[in-house]
């Protein structure tokens, strides 16, 4: 009985603290706030309908999400670094987020408690990003950027699925419904996920007060480095693109075209269905020939594909550049992450990513507030020069920042 009972639990740290468990692990939890995400986009003209929302108003709901996820990046950032013995149980907390902020969003009766709601969601998904892509990195130093690839997937998984189930569930359920539906899930697997993280941050580190004048430190060398700043500004654009595209989009497509809400749901989800496969790939890549050789063509074909969907926004080319933009626009991400960790330490890893986090957050929050007025006004066309626009800054940024290890390491001075 001794035996059986010593071998259990070394068989169970064995697959928990496994790379491949936890990969599939916080991928799998990336699926669901990317789920609960762009599902809740598809829901837009529906809660623009129930509250009588203006353009503006619909823009703000973006604008909050976007606003309280860059407020608690950059504080998290600093203060999640020295905390790893926490960071599974801090993951955990991140996927009850979910529940409780999709629960607040069914039973709102008024504007302010959606706003409430959304932040909630928000800012569970902020957090969870700092430690999952920081443990990410100490676990996988040698294949970084496949491996935050291979995450970016799990919220790729959840980008596609979820405007399609929503779609799908708005022709038998009211938008409330839905979002109580959405609120199950996450509460049951926020249990689990306290076993399945724990131990994830690796070993802790000091959390003296030399460390943190030593982190402080070196928290400074990063805000004077050339890299991190050119980082933090592409990120900025690509993220006002994306949430200006994915503001504008589903008003286009019930307003203008009149689709169901299954078609909406369809469209959607194919922004992001081509780049569930181009993301490990495009991190792959990226491994091998080096990041900016990936991303600045991708900003580039971004750009054009932008400006040929202002003239052709209907039809099957609608369709097809769609998926065209979903191949060059998600692969990214991950990529520019893995850019930003190869720039620091494991010491400060977690705030490198929230100050990028932070300035990117808050350049996204004012991009629905000008890419849906530009659309009330002024129509499809409007509002998608205004985002090509932005994809030609964040390539030319991008093109003179240097991103190689010797520019970038500021913790080396």
């Amino acid at each position: 009985m001794a035996e059986t009972t010593g071998v259990t639990p070394h068989r169970k740290r064995a697959i928990r603290d496994s790379n491949g468990f936890i990969l599939s692990a916080l991928a799998g939890g990336h699926t669901l706030f990317h789920w609960m995400i762009q599902g809740f986009v598809v829901l837009l003209p529906e809660i623009q309908a129930t509250f009588h929302l203006s353009g503006v108003g619909v823009g703000a709901l973006i604008t909050t999400r976007e606003l309280a996820s860059g407020i608690v990046s950059l504080p998290g950032g600093f203060l999640i670094d020295p905390l790893r013995r926490y960071w599974g149980r801090l993951l955990a907390v991140c996927i009850g987020g979910i529940s409780l902020g999709s629960l607040i969003l069914a039973l709102s009766p008024v504007y302010p408690l959606l706003l409430a709601g959304i932040a909630i969601v928000a800012i569970s998904h902020s957090i969870w990003r700092l430690p999952a892509s920081a443990s990410l990195s100490y676990h996988f130093s040698q294949r970084r950027a496949m491996a935050l690839s291979f995450h970016g997937v799990g919220g790729s998984i959840g980008d596609v699925a979820g405007p399609v189930a929503t779609g799908s569930l708005l022709l038998v359920l009211g938008w409330q419904g839905i979002l109580s539906v959405y609120a199950i899930a996450p509460f049951f697997l926020a249990f689990m996920a306290v076993w399945a993280f724990r131990g994830i941050g690796g070993p802790d580190t000091d959390t003296g007060a030399a460390d943190f004048n030593r982190r402080k430190e070196a928290t400074k060398r990063l805000l004077r480095n050339r890299a991190m700043w050119g980082i933090i500004a592409v990120r900025g654009l690509r993220s006002m693109c994306l949430v200006a595209l994915v503001t504008i989009l589903p008003l286009y497509l019930a307003n203008d075209l009149g689709m169901s809400p299954f078609l909406r749901g369809i469209h959607i989800g194919l922004l992001i269905a081509i780049g569930l496969i181009a993301k490990p790939m495009m991190g792959y890549l990226s491994d091998r020939v080096g990041r900016k050789q990936v991303l600045v063509p991708g900003l580039i074909w971004s750009c054009a594909i932008s400006l040929l969907l202002a003239g052709f926004s209907e039809g099957i080319s609608l369709t097809v550049l769609i998926a065209l933009l979903g191949l060059f626009l998600y692969p990214d991400q991950p990529i520019l992450t893995a850019a930003t960790l190869e720039i620091v330490g494991r010491e400060v890893a977690t705030t490198a990513l929230g100050i990028v986090a932070f300035f990117s957050f808050l350049m996204a929050a004012v991009s629905p507030l000008i890419a849906a007025p530009l659309y009330g006004a002024l129509g499809l066309d409007a509002a998608l020069y205004y985002v090509a626009a932005l994809f030609a800054a964040a390539a030319i940024i991008l093109a003179l920042v240097p991103l190689t290890a010797k520019a970038a390491s500021p913790l080396q001075d």
